[in-house]
């Protein structure tokens, strides 16, 4: 990109002094009258624009070199991320002026969504996967991880106060001792327990499937047999149940 600019500028400015040179060899045989200094003087004058529009053109191309350099040195979803933090910001200022007037957001949000953008979030909705199952410990404690920060909402102006009363020690080292008579606020540790007792009841609702179930019929020896019936089930069932059931019930031919 920076060495097309370079070429396309170098091109330009020489296309540029070709024609001033070729127009200033016809002007003084189309009138006579100029003298040798005034001639001079408009060729001069004429080098002179040139050499400015050079200087500007090789400007320009130093700006496009530094800013193509410093996009290079950015992560490759910078701007996406910018957005979303900028649309994120003009969210909570809208809602934050929706609260004060005493409106509800989410309902004048969705009165600006048409029938189109209504659908395409339904579909993406349905797209999306939640859960997408346990496959490590390490996976699912980042998976809760995020979950929770995800929830979280620091308090920015409580946050700078600490920052100026601490000084150097906000930013604890190896050789920074800890103050251990720090106590925290009690609507801190409010919203703890009701993070805690959240996770709990969480928790509560969950059950986990059981690998075999009581109630079902024993018709295997080991679980070995168990496998091979529940795969012979699994492919032979639907042709098979009526000779089973007339087993079962002793009538078969």
């Amino acid at each position: 990109m920076t060495q097309y600019l370079r070429d396309v500028t170098h091109t330009h400015v020489i296309i540029i002094i070709n024609m001033a040179s070729a127009s200033c060899s016809t002007e003084p045989s189309a009138s006579g009258s100029m003298s040798a200094a005034e001639r001079r003087a408009q060729r001069m004058a004429k080098l002179q624009e040139l050499s400015l529009k050079r200087n500007e053109a090789r400007k320009m191309n130093h700006q496009e070199v530094v800013e193509e350099d410093r996009r290079n040195k950015l992560p490759a979803n910078f701007e996406q991320k910018r957005k979303r933090e900028e649309w994120k910001e003009e969210e909570e200022k809208k809602r934050k002026e929706a609260e004060e007037k005493g409106e509800d957001y989410d309902r004048l949000r969705m009165l600006e969504w048409t029938a189109e953008e209504v659908e395409k979030w339904e579909r993406k909705k349905k797209k999306k996967n939640p859960d997408p199952g346990f496959s490590t410990y390490e996976a699912a404690g980042l998976r809760q991880y995020q979950a929770l920060t995800k929830k979280m909402k620091p308090n920015m102006e409580h946050y700078q106060q600490q920052k100026e009363k601490m000084g150097e020690e906000f930013y604890p080292d190896m050789n920074t001792l800890v103050d251990v008579t720090r106590k925290d606020s009690e609507e801190a540790v409010d919203r703890l327990v009701a993070d805690v007792e959240k996770q709990i009841e969480k928790r509560a609702k969950f059950s986990r499937r059981r690998g075999f179930n009581d109630d079902a019929d024993i018709d295997y020896i080991n679980e070995r047999n168990m496998r091979f019936n529940k795969k012979a089930e699994r492919f032979y069932g639907k042709y098979t149940a009526e000779i089973k059931q007339n087993l079962e019930r002793g009538t078969a031919v």
